[in-house]
This record gives C-alpha cells, structure tokens and sequence, in this order.
C-alpha cells in the first residue's frame, strides 16, 4: 500500500509524526510526505522536521502565503500532478489548515481514497475559515478519524454514514506523550517561579490592531503581578511592528518562535496559558494546565467540560479577571488525562491499525 501523507502548517507536523512512525512499523506501506509550504518560515517549519524525528518532506510544493483563494488553489493545481505521478492508495490530510482541504478537493476529483486525522472538530462559527475547511473535508473523506467522542456525533449528525468513522484519540497528544521527558529536560533555568505563557496567531485576532494594543495593554497589567512570556508567530511579530508602543510593554517579554519541545517545556511550568490555538488547548488539558482561550468559541469543547479551559473571548477585562481568579489558586493544576477516553498516546497506531485492515 501507498500512502501519501499532506501536510502544510505546525500544528500538521506533530500529527504526522506518530502517524509515520506507526505505519512505519506495518509491512507493505510504503509512505511519501509532501510539505505544501503553507508555512514556508524555517522557524515554522523546517525546525519541527528535525525535532520530531522526521526527515526532509520528499516532494515540497512550496506555495507560501496568499489569500485563502490564492493559497487553496495553488496548492490545488500543484498537488494535482503529484497525485498523478505518485499513484497513492490513500492520501492521509491533517487538521484543518488550507493544505487539508486543498488536498482532500484533489483526491475527491481524481477518485482517490482520503483519510481525514482529526475529523469531527467543530466550533458552529463558519467566519472561521478553519471550520469551512473541516466541513468540506470530512464530506469528501473516505476514512475520518476521530480525537474525541463529541467528533463522532458531530459527523453522524451531518449525515456521514458510521463505518468511514473511526474514533482512534489524539494524535496530537501521542507527540506530547513522546517528547514531553525530553522537554522537561530543556526548560531553561531562571524561569519565574510563576509565569503566564502567551500565544496568539489567528488573523481575526493579530490583524485587529486595535484589539492588539488594547491585548498589549491588558499583557501589561497582567504582567504587574505575574511574568508573561510571549513567543511571537511570525504574522503577529509584523503586525505588533505596526502597533504603537508595542516595542517593550512592561513585564511582557517578546521571544522568537520556540521549537516546539522548548515550547511544551515551558507550557508544562506555566501557572496559565493563555492562547488562540486548537492545538494549545489539548496540550493544556492533557497536562492539567488552566488554558484561557481568547476566541469566541472551541471546535475543542471536550477541554471546556474537563475544566482546564476556559473561552474569555475577545473581551481583555474579562481575560485579566480570569488570570486573577486562577493566580489567586481558584484554579488549581490538575492531571486530567485519564478523563479523556483515548488520549493516551497510541492515537497512531489505532489509525495504522485500520489502514493496514484495508
């Protein structure tokens, strides 16, 4: 069997990492990766290879940025042709970047199999783009594996018929699992004894810049009684340039973009993150972490009902009460990974066990 694996953005590379290695495993698979170049940043991109133990993608499409429309038919009229020449038995997308749908839209026109890790997710806000991208997906895969039970109801709701479902875990948090003794390792010394870590990358958050400058400002309160440590995306570095006063907010420190080990090491010390990502938010829960999400809503509600994450939306008075209540130890750190059924680590190797049954 031939599978061809579709990846473009961060957060694709820490699910095709288990997902390689336990096909990896299985005899008569041979696997190709292809990197549409979605995130073409070395510090997006090329570092999370190495670091998770993945060689070089074979086949780079290397599209970059563009619009949405720009960017899904680039990737679209690209793809078409190493599809062709690559004659894959099943193509396996990730997540629910542009890459994902772009790839999916191809298969289903050239009548080949399309496997969907992570289906099922939804946050019932189509002004996200990301929640087109899962609908259209999960309607034109054959074979959509699910990270959660709500996932599973989801697609039965929308008509998707019960056996293309498979209910496998997270991926996402097989990564986690394997790198996280790693991470611990490199936490770097002379952290504060209590830190808030800050992500934010979403367009409909770092392109409002006077929602930024009013979040730097609410950072900077925060950050009088609390450090705040803030990686900084490449998009949302451009747009903090176009801020006023953005420069050196008080007690918020700027970093470079962190490698994700790094990253996780500092997420697991946090005391709260505070983020827009999806991904950010399974890593929270699973390491019992208080996650305040600043959006409107989760296509994630299983972190929600655990009680690690909580949805501030956009409002920065509610986010500094929020930061108050859990640094006051109303929110205590919790391990909560035997909550979540299938969130164990061996997400992948459930999704090998049902391609090889093919």
């Amino acid at each position: 069997m031939r599978v061809l694996h579709v990846v473009g953005a961060r957060p694709n590379f820490m699910k095709l990492a288990p997902t390689f290695r336990a096909l990896a495993k299985r005899k008569n698979v041979q696997q190709v990766v292809v990197h549409t170049g979605q995130h073409y940043d070395a510090s997006m991109s090329d570092v999370f290879f190495g670091e998770l133990g993945l060689n070089s993608p074979d086949i780079n499409l290397r599209v970059g940025s563009g619009t949405h429309a720009q960017q899904t038919a680039q990737i679209m009229e690209r793809f078409e042709p190493v599809v062709q020449e690559q004659r894959p038995d099943l193509v396996l997308v990730y997540g629910d970047v542009n890459s994902t749908v772009a790839a999916a839209l191809v298969c289903a026109k050239l009548l080949v199999r399309v496997g969907h890790v992570e289906a099922g997710l939804r946050s019932r806000d189509r002004s996200m783009p990301e929640e087109i991208n899962r609908l259209l997906t999960d309607q034109i895969s054959d074979l959509l594996f699910t990270p959660s039970q709500d996932a599973d109801q989801n697609l039965v709701r929308e008509g998707i018929p019960s056996e293309r479902i498979f209910f496998v875990g997270n991926v996402m948090i097989d990564t986690l699992v394997e790198l996280m003794p790693q991470a611990e390792k490199r936490v770097p010394r002379g952290l504060p004894a209590r830190f808030a870590l800050v992500t934010l990358h979403r367009p409909s958050n770092v392109d409002d810049l006077v929602w930024l400058q009013n979040m730097l400002g609410a950072l900077e309160q925060i950050g009088q009684g609390l450090a705040v440590l803030f990686p900084l995306h490449p998009r949302t570095r451009k747009k903090l340039s176009e801020v006023a006063g953005a420069a050196s907010p008080n007690g918020v420190r700027f970093l470079d973009p962190l490698p994700y080990i790094d990253f996780i090491g500092l997420e697991s010390k946090a005391s709260v993150v505070i983020t827009d990502s999806g991904g950010i938010q399974e890593e929270t829960t699973f390491l019992g972490i208080p996650c305040l999400t600043v959006r409107e809503n989760t296509e994630r509600p299983i972190t929600v009902e655990c009680g690690t994450n909580t949805i501030v939306g956009r409002d920065t008075d509610r986010l500094q009460a929020a930061v108050q209540h859990i640094v006051a130890g109303a929110t205590p750190n919790r391990r909560l990974q035997s909550r979540i059924p299938l969130w164990d680590g061996r997400a992948a190797e459930r999704i090998a066990e049902v391609i090889a049954s093919l």
